[in-house]
């Protein structure tokens, strides 16, 4: 099996600091510039698992930015540069401490919701009469505050958002004005590709000139649902699990493993083989999303792969 990096501790020229997340880490260059690197780390109901997934750093990375590069002239973006397959490097930002989560269909967490009796989601009204994936009559947005490593993140709606001071009205506007056409942008690409974009979340924060840019990653499978569009109907008539791309497949182990995050719960035992059949998921991911082959990066040594590409790329920029 292919060697992870699950964790880092560079010494970059002019590091002035370190974020560690549930699944990125993240280094601070002079107070000017970040460099992101996508861990191979799992992340599922806000608990960070055991054991790292081949590949999967590099996946989300190069995912992300792709569809950056794809969204840019709707939205501006942090991105600079990308000198390695794990790492991007982008423009120092405060991030703002709200996901912007937004739903074209009632998955997941939504549907978990509404089976539960609840009709409202994050100040949101969820038509009567849905059955689990329909599709909402217009996308809806469903914030979540930030949480860090190891904590929740929690539903919130736009009112209490902005009551509570978490972000301002203007700022606000703008930030569900960029998520409505990200995700419209998103759902045009998916159905090139022959996928519905069900739900995503997208992260913005704001450049020391005040710029309000999207940040950290967009459009994988971490932060991102898709269904298979080919018998999406056909499916829902009869009542039938759809077919899909995204880390929903880890949730529903867990789940099925009597593992989803609560108090006194014990994360699954994870097999090699269970392992590699994720990463095989990760990589099947990413060639449906992307429509190209994907390419394994050497990880004989993947921490001094990364520390030499970051270094090389700084000195020459």
């Amino acid at each position: 099996m292919a060697a992870t990096i699950t964790d880092t501790n560079f010494n970059f020229p002019k590091q002035k600091s370190v974020y560690i997340g549930k699944v990125r880490e993240v280094y601070n260059i002079n107070d000017d510039l970040l460099v992101m690197i996508a861990t191979d780390r799992l992340s599922a109901f806000d608990v960070v698992m055991p054991k790292g997934i081949p590949y999967k750093g590099q996946i989300l990375n190069q995912i992300a930015t792709q569809m950056m590069a794809a969204t840019e002239d709707l939205v501006p973006n942090w991105l600079i540069a990308t000198p390695d397959p794990n790492v991007a490097v982008g423009h120092l930002c405060e991030p703002f401490k709200v996901e912007m989560v937004i739903r074209g269909y009632m998955s997941g967490h939504a549907a978990r919701e509404y089976k539960a009796g609840k009709r409202i989601l994050c100040g949101v009204a969820m038509p009567e009469g849905m059955k689990e994936n329909d599709a909402f009559p217009q996308p809806i947005i469903t914030p979540a505050t930030k949480a860090e490593m190891g904590d929740h993140d929690e539903d919130i709606s736009r009112e209490d958002i902005i009551v509570k001071g978490i972000v301002s009205e203007a700022d606000y506007l703008v930030l569900e004005k960029y998520t409505r056409a990200l995700f419209q942008r998103g759902t045009e690409l998916a159905a090139k590709r022959g996928l519905i974009l069900v739900d995503t979340k997208y992260e913005f924060g704001k450049t020391k000139d005040g710029k309000i840019v999207l940040i950290d990653e967009i459009h994988t499978p971490d932060s991102s649902r898709y269904f298979y569009a080919d018998g999406y109907q056909e499916r829902q008539d009869r009542g039938e699990a759809q077919k899909q791309l995204s880390k929903e497949f880890v949730r529903q182990w867990l789940i099925a493993n009597d593992f989803q995050g609560l108090e006194g719960q014990r994360v699954p035992e994870m097999t090699d083989e269970y392992i590699t059949s994720v990463s095989d998921r990760y990589i099947e991911l990413y060639e449906n999303i992307t429509g190209k082959s994907f390419e394994k990066s050497d990880t004989s040594n993947i921490q001094e792969r990364i520390e030499k590409n970051v270094t090389q790329w700084m000195r020459s920029n």
